[in-house]
């Protein structure tokens, strides 16, 4: 056993251990979805989006997040990015709703334009949103991902 200044190091570490595997046992993923997405004025050349998150916390305890970073990808095309620290407390059993601002990626919007012009037979757009929320230093982050497609028919039906 290793001892630093008169303690033994290896039941502490062991205690710790399994006190970290507690943290996470019957943990579940909180649950994100996008309720909204709006255009914001423009301040500049490059547009802005509100997007709006709704996060179901299915734990019995309190889901403090501390930051989250996200990317909206259309066609393969990274075309939104953003990064928020100012986000609630969601309780245990609770869900809450997060209003994040993004700005849009110049050129891969160009390059999406570009793709889309040349390929006009396509009836779908495909997007993927990605966001890393960050909880905590004891527990890992919580990675959402949804991916879908968006049928242009509709869209221009509506």
């Amino acid at each position: 056993m290793i001892r630093i200044n008169g303690f033994l190091l290896l039941p502490f570490l062991l205690l710790f251990g399994f006190g970290c595997a507690a943290l996470q046992q019957g943990y579940e993923t909180p649950q994100v979805t996008i309720s909204s997405f709006e255009a914001l004025p423009s301040q500049g050349v490059i547009p802005r989006f509100k997007i709006g998150m709704h996060i179901i916390n299915p734990n019995r305890t309190p889901l403090d997040l501390k930051g989250v970073s996200y990317t909206i990808s259309l066609e393969g095309s990274k075309v939104l990015t953003g990064v928020s620290n100012q986000l609630p407390r969601i309780e245990a059993y609770g869900e809450g709703d997060v209003v994040l601002n993004a700005s849009v990626d110049f050129f891969s919007s160009m390059i999406l334009l570009k793709d889309l012009i040349q390929d006009q037979k396509n009836d779908n757009i495909y997007y993927s949103f990605a966001a890393k929320l960050d909880i905590g230093s004891l527990y890992p982050f919580i990675r959402v991902t949804k991916q879908g497609k968006i049928s242009l028919n509709q869209l221009l039906e509506k």
